[in-house]
């Protein structure tokens, strides 16, 4: 029996948001096309750059977030899903607006972590320079009672070239590199490691990464938006 939609402010970026709709289709347990999550998907790829702005190289997009998640509520949507990390840091405007529920990408990637990673005390953390600014994951996993371990310099700069030069461009990226950053993390200590940029969950769903210590907040945000549905998952 059909529920009412849920809604998915997509485009930050395209390909991450092609990969969570995957995701969804993928954790559903359905056995015929009627059994799937309904969804509204506004593809918004026209947003501001999150980080940039974080930076104090662009323009707030802020207006922009907002005024399409209020589209979707007036479209029908009963919740709505934003599989980007940045975004995160405009949720409370974007709950402001609408009378309808904002899921949170990062609470859910912390979560996730602490569900699949026994006795999780140290959470490494791989996203974008604004993510890491606007500390985001800092509170909620503090919130959680859980340490944020970040990359050194170099390598956060190598993150963002990997984010950016590779996934966002479009450029093949080798598995070395993924790898190098995980295990970056890994020395200094995180007994689990967060992707918390979503162009790196597109990375991880291509490579076939195995590792459940290896937490993917695309797979985060379509777990919640199943069962925010009251879709049940497929076990895995």
């Amino acid at each position: 029996m059909h529920g009412e939609p849920g809604g998915v402010l997509g485009g930050l970026g395209p390909a991450a948001t092609v990969h969570y709709l995957r995701r969804v289709v993928e954790m559903t347990d359905a056995e015929r096309d009627q059994d799937h999550v309904e969804l509204l998907v506004w593809q918004r790829g026209s947003v501001p750059d999150r980080t940039a702005f974080l930076r104090g190289e662009g323009e707030s997009p802020e207006d922009a977030l907002v005024a399409h998640v209020v589209d979707l509520e007036r479209a029908g949507a009963t919740f709505v899903a934003i599989p980007c990390n940045t975004a995160v840091v405009w949720v409370e405007q974007m709950r402001a607006a609408v009378d309808i529920e904002v899921l949170d990408t990062v609470d859910e990637t912390v979560a996730e972590a602490i569900r699949l990673v026994p006795g999780l005390r140290r959470l490494g953390l791989l996203a974008t320079d604004g993510t890491i600014s606007a500390g985001t994951y800092a509170r909620s996993a503090e919130r959680a009672g859980v340490e944020l371990v970040l990359p050194d310099d170099d390598v956060q700069r190598e993150v963002m070239s990997v984010i950016y030069d590779g996934v966002k461009a479009g450029r093949p990226v080798p598995r070395e590199r993924f790898d190098a950053l995980v295990a970056h993390l890994k020395d200094k200590g995180a007994q689990g490691v967060a992707l918390g940029c979503t162009e790196l969950s597109v990375l991880h769903g291509e490579q076939g990464v195995d590792d459940p210590t290896v937490v993917d907040s695309i797979d985060s945000a379509a777990r919640a938006t199943v069962l925010r549905s009251g879709r049940p998952l497929r076990r895995s």
